[in-house]
């Protein structure tokens, strides 16, 4: 049994999970915390005598990051079919980011299809991702094609066994666009309920480009289905990683750990991995964290091959192999001797 502090909307909570066979976890999920005293050697030793254990971060794969490889049909991963087992067995990821252009074409069967690879290699889908912005703003044409589309993806999600989508607003940083802003989003999510799943807002350029101001309009729009999906590129972006992180891990149900890749020495391009996720953790943040190669600078070889399918330079596995390595090491739990012993502390 794990337990941990796991704030949400400014409410702390206690998380615990059981691990159900071995790939499935149950949490509940209770309003107070309970301090965990601890027994034996290890509180002599520097962990203390009281010491809450954190939950554990499981590591997913935005599938993105591998559509340079279906592009040259490379075979360890030719298709789109293939990417679960291979994100489960090659990468040794445990659940998969899927952005909604991976599904173009796809009808019913190629859905259930998809789901049952996923299931097969024990690699779920646990979100959908819209790429292009969405203006949550309009009230024409255009935003009913927009509700079309992600009702669209919503029975696709539903199908899939999918808990969630990410969408980006696209709007001006202005009081008048902040109010329009979560009417469509109110809209959006009275039309997607009855698939339960959540709406996650990923940081946009403009009005959700500040985490204050995303968090703000995920209160003003309320609810249990509304959360952020943040990123790590964004918070680098912002010019201040642990604040940005800080501020919108508590919600979110998953985050994008960005990689940019890594220079002969084993350093991260442009910002600390591990200092990304000492920033989500201090939060108490326990959900997934999904890999995802976006390349280094601006305009990398990674992105122009995920556009025009040619060739890629970049040894995409070895650089998300390197970055599942790192964000193990910085997300494991320290490991207490067998004749510790946890125990709630009593009021």
């Amino acid at each position: 049994m794990r337990g941990g502090a796991v704030p949400s909307r400014g409410v702390s909570q206690r998380v615990l999970s059981w691990r159900v066979g071995f790939d499935r976890v149950v949490f509940v999920v209770v309003p107070e915390i309970t301090p965990l005293v601890v027994k034996g050697p290890a509180a002599a030793v520097g962990l203390g005598s009281h010491f809450v254990v954190q939950p554990e971060i499981l590591l997913t794969l935005s599938a993105g990051s591998v559509a340079p490889l279906i592009a040259e049909k490379d075979p360890r991963c030719p298709t789109v079919f293939a990417v679960p087992q291979f994100v489960a067995t090659d990468l040794q990821l445990r659940g998969l980011n899927l952005p909604a252009t991976m599904l173009s074409g796809f009808g019913v069967p190629e859905i259930d299809r998809f789901r049952d690879e996923a299931d097969r290699a024990h690699c779920p889908v646990l979100l959908l991702t819209e790429e292009p912005p969405i203006d949550f703003t309009d009230r024409g044409a255009l935003f009913a094609k927009s509700r079309d589309r992600l009702s669209r993806l919503a029975l696709a999600a539903n199908r899939l066994g999918c808990p969630s989508i990410a969408v980006r607003a696209a709007a001006a940083d202005t009081d008048a666009a902040f109010e329009a802003t979560v009417l469509g989003v109110k809209a959006i999510l009275k039309d997607i309920d009855r698939y339960e799943l959540n709406l996650l807002i990923a940081p946009h350029e403009g009005l959700t480009f500040d985490p204050t101001r995303l968090t703000d309009l995920i209160k003003k729009i309320g609810g249990f289905r509304i959360g952020s999906y943040p990123s790590f590129a964004h918070a680098h972006a912002t010019g201040d990683v642990e604040k940005t992180l800080r501020k919108l891990a508590p919600y979110a149900p998953a985050i994008c750990a960005s990689v940019r890749g890594f220079a002969k020495d084993g350093t991260h391009d442009g910002f600390s991995l591990e200092a990304c996720v000492e920033s989500v953790r201090s939060v108490g943040y326990g959900n997934t964290l999904a890999l995802d190669f976006v390349g280094m600078g601006d305009d990398t070889d990674a992105k122009k091959v995920k556009k025009s399918g040619k060739k890629s330079s970049v040894d995409i596995v070895a650089e998300l192999d390197m970055a599942r390595r790192v964000l193990e090491a910085a997300t494991m739990e320290p490991e207490l001797d067998e004749d510790v012993e946890l125990v709630e502390e009593e009021e």
